[in-house]
């Protein structure tokens, strides 16, 4: 089962090489590894230099934002399964693809996610907060649950049938994409309990408390847009959910 990982970047110098690192030193083979570059101005193509060879789609040029980027990778992407791995993120451990590779040995299965610990953006063995997700069940989206989108892995014939990421929502289009084939289409999907991804904190949809109200209002647009309708109790609850998440150390069953 070849895997196809797409990394978005934009003046990532500071983390690329973790990233690359990560995905680079999967057990899992085949592995195609696409980097979609925004046009950095610093020296995160110099990084990736030593690296080239083991790429196999690197792309540099102005886009429309981080998911006009990560669309770009999905057209390019040739692997079975296809997953997003942002530039300031890295793999938890070695065996991430294979573990994920297991799950999707069930034909039936079209999505597969896991577990998130953002760490302090230095002291990368620091958890500042741990995301523990659960098995989709009808209601949990009105909840507030949503799983963490860079352990969240698809076939990539979900893009091929639902399409990708809505480039309109500019902070929460990767919430849109999970809310329409998980709860919209019901595609069948596996919660794998496991730490996949290591994220650093400091990402835009936390940034401040501005960037925090317009993406939830993003996610309340994303309710309409599928015809799921027009309650705000949803975006509401979700980030309560995050605060859930830091109260009991990393407990909280839901992102």
């Amino acid at each position: 089962m070849k895997f196809t990982v797409i990394t978005v970047t934009f003046n990532s110098a500071a983390t690329i090489v973790d990233t690359v690192h990560s995905v680079l030193g999967q057990s899992h083979r085949p592995l195609e590894y696409i980097i979609v570059d925004g046009g950095s101005t610093d020296d995160t193509l110099e990084k990736l230099a030593p690296y080239r060879d083991q790429i196999a789609s690197l792309v540099s040029e102005p886009d429309d934002g981080i998911y006009d980027a990560m669309n770009k990778g999905v057209a390019r992407a040739r692997g079975e399964v296809v997953g997003i791995l942002n530039s300031d993120d890295f793999y938890a451990d070695t065996r991430v693809l294979a573990r994920v590779a297991e799950a999707f040995s069930d034909p039936a299965v079209d999505c597969v996610y896991g577990d998130l610990d953002y760490v302090d953006a230095i002291d990368t063995d620091r958890v500042v907060r741990a995301w523990r997700s659960q098995s989709y069940v009808p209601g949990a989206f009105r909840r507030g649950w949503h799983p963490a989108h860079p352990s969240f892995f698809v076939r990539r014939s979900v893009y091929e049938r639902f399409g990708c990421f809505d480039t309109k929502l500019r902070i929460a289009a990767d919430y849109e994409f999970m809310l329409r084939v998980l709860k919209r289409h019901q595609l069948k999907s596996v919660h794998v309990p496991e730490v996949f991804v290591k994220m650093r904190t400091g990402g835009a949809s936390n940034a401040s408390l501005k960037n925090i109200a317009k993406a939830n209002l993003q996610c309340w647009k994303a309710w309409r847009q599928n015809g799921l309708g027009w309650s705000p109790l949803p975006v509401i609850r979700k980030p309560f959910t995050k605060l859930k998440q830091l109260r009991r150390g990393g407990a909280s069953s839901e992102g």
